[in-house]
């Protein structure tokens, strides 16, 4: 499989095609982050690619977004309290300042994190955190996308 699923993460979902995908959701897709400088980054990708805004969803289908958006980030927090002690958080994100389809950011935070960072948006990390080839989506965090997807397995099972 190529990087091409990259210029086309929604359509490459719909086909089975995007490997970064953990998990089919009501309203999209659970995908884990090509980036892990925060172990567990994931994404929730609408699965609509012609959606650009939260807003322009029928108000059950961006009820179910949200709802993807909350189990996402509680699988998230569960498999990261569960691989690192020092766990500290989930935040959540719906931005869409970059690509142009509705997508929401979940990221865990650490209290290993930098003093100067823990506590701002994960934003402002340098710019070389999300380039760096030792940070780059691998088979290492197999181990990690299996946690999050039993997660969400466990938590869309109970409804």
């Amino acid at each position: 499989m190529t990087s091409e699923w990259r210029d086309d993460r929604i359509g490459s979902a719909l086909r089975g095609e995007n490997p970064t995908v953990l998990r089919r959701l009501r309203a999209g897709f659970a995908a884990i982050g090509d980036v892990q400088f925060l172990p567990g980054y994931s994404v929730l990708l609408v699965d609509d690619p012609q959606v650009e805004r939260l807003s322009e969803l029928p108000r059950t289908k961006r009820s179910d977004f949200l709802s993807d958006m909350d189990a996402l980030g509680e699988a998230v927090e569960h498999a990261c309290r569960r691989l690192d002690p020092a766990f500290r958080r989930v935040n959540l994100e719906i931005l869409g300042n970059t690509d142009g389809f509705l997508h929401a950011h979940v990221w865990p935070r650490f209290d290993w994190e930098p003093a100067d960072l823990v506590r701002m948006p994960v934003w402002l990390y340098p710019p070389e955190n999300w380039r760096d080839a030792q940070h780059v989506l691998a088979p290492r965090h197999d181990p990690l996308r299996e946690e999050i997807a039993r997660e969400l397995d466990r938590l869309t099972a109970r409804g």
